[in-house]
């Protein structure tokens, strides 16, 4: 079965005037179709680095990253956005959604960046809205739904394209633990009943608890790797 991710010696650092500050060290790491990961660590273990790997937000210094079982390391900026639209769906702490958009708009505009008609992307942008329990707030603008509304139109625009990927950055950061639990129910479901892999990157034990997999990095390295739970008894 061939890993949606593969990321194998992977090495980041960035640049202050001369300086190089080494981030992550050597990742190796391979995500398999279906699977629900979290990604965990402190405050600069590197964790936020690796995503941007991951999403072709950032490029890595050396190493393979895979995607699908291609090499995408070496990829133009614009096959990477190509790429991003077409097989990784986002999500973020913050939302993302664009203000000035309705939230039907926003979840039709990645179906309209990759190349599908106003009417069709509206039509399944409509769909994914009524499958969220959104669909009587598609002509609303963001700022008047609750925050758990948000992000589940977030999650809807992830959706979209059907990708197969989906990397949802700290997803419930700025929820309460009511909303925090919703949310995380609608992930589950969509692994479950749809097959979607999610990486989730998240600070918060009881949010990783959700995954099947826990990646937890140090330092900018795999310090563990294996069952949620499972860390202290090893």
């Amino acid at each position: 079965m061939t890993a949606v991710l593969g990321l194998h010696a992977v090495t980041k650092g960035y640049y202050s005037g001369d300086l190089l500050t080494p981030v992550l060290h050597g990742i190796n790491l391979e995500v398999q179709p279906g699977e629900y990961l979290a990604l965990m660590g402190v405050s600069g273990s590197g964790k936020s680095t690796l995503m941007n790997l991951m999403g072709l937000l950032d490029r890595a210094d050396s190493g393979e990253l895979l995607l699908q079982g291609r090499d995408v390391s070496t990829l133009s900026a614009s096959e990477h956005a190509q790429l991003r639209n077409r097989e990784i769906g986002f999500v973020f702490q913050s939302f993302n959604l664009l203000k000035r958009m309705s939230v039907l708009e926003n979840v039709a505009l990645p179906l309209i960046y990759g190349g599908l008609g106003r009417v069709g992307a509206k039509q399944r942008a409509q769909g994914l809205l009524d499958q969220m329990g959104l669909g009587e707030f598609g002509e609303r603008m963001p700022n008047q739904l609750s925050g758990g509304q948000q992000q589940r139109v977030a999650i809807a625009r992830a959706l979209a394209n059907r990708a197969p990927l989906l990397l949802a950055d700290e997803p419930t950061g700025n929820l309460d633990s009511q909303t925090t639990a919703e949310v995380l129910a609608i992930l589950a479901q969509l692994n479950r009943s749809e097959g979607l892999t999610i990486v989730l990157v998240t600070h918060e034990p009881e949010v990783a608890m959700q995954a099947s997999r826990l990646v937890r990095l140090k330092d900018g390295r795999v310090a563990y790797d294996g069952r949620p739970g499972a860390e202290d008894q090893t």
